[in-house]
Order: C-alpha cells, then structure tokens, then sequence
C-alpha cells in the first residue's frame, strides 16, 4: 500500500498511473508554499483537494459521491495519492477506496520528500 519515492520516480508518466496530490489548489499549482523550500506538484500529477471528500456540515461523502469526485480514473489504473506532510493524503486515499478502487498507493514521502531532492523535476500551474 506504500511506494517509495523511488517507486514514484518509475512511475510517472506511465500509462495505467495516475499521481493525484491532495493538497490545496494554490499549493499544487505552486503559487504559495508554507512548509517546503520548492513550490508546485509532482509532474503529471492532478489535484484532487483531501477536503473536497466532506460536505460542507462536515460528514463524509457517499461511495457515489466519492465516484464522481474521481470521475475519468479508471478502475483498472494504479492510484498514487501524496500530499504535502504526510496526513491530508489518506482522506483521499480512503475517499478512492470507498469510490471502488482497489489499487490506491500512499507516498508518504509526500512533498516535502520530493521536493527536498534535487534534480527532482517540479512542475508548476494546472498541467
């Protein structure tokens, strides 16, 4: 259920991998970051917000729910969830979960891991 950063570095950009970071919007397109000395996302990664998961009141969204939240990730493909410092990405990895994917790995090196590397290659925006 865990990956390595090393792990990660071999899979992106594979087809049948889908990296989703868990961090907020600004933080992933990497125009602010409080914790870490790099701004942006893992390269190919999409952004998916760990508290978009919740209603509004708070509780936890619906299996159906969860699904849409996902939707265009197939089934079949092997998830790869980080966040920023290692807690707001199992929300999510959860959220998959109940979604119906069986195949959702945590990086729990998160982005503090990879961006204190350098030579890690960092992208920045909405890509």
């Amino acid at each position: 259920m865990l990956v390595s950063q090393a792990d990660v570095k071999a899979r992106v950009g594979k087809a049948g991998t889908v990296v989703i970071d868990s961090r907020e919007a600004p933080r992933y397109r990497g125009e602010v970051e409080p914790l870490d000395p790099k701004a942006g996302h893992i390269p190919g990664a999409i952004n998916r917000f760990w508290n978009e998961g919740k209603r509004a009141e708070g509780s936890w969204k619906s299996p159906e729910e969860q699904k849409l939240r996902f939707n265009g990730l197939s089934q079949d493909d092997e998830i790869i969830v980080y966040c920023g410092s290692g807690v707001t990405a199992t929300p999510n990895v959860f959220a998959l979960q109940d979604a119906g994917f069986r195949n959702v790995k945590l990086y729990a090196g998160r982005w503090s891991d990879w961006s204190s590397v350098e030579g890690n290659p960092v992208a920045t925006g909405d890509q």
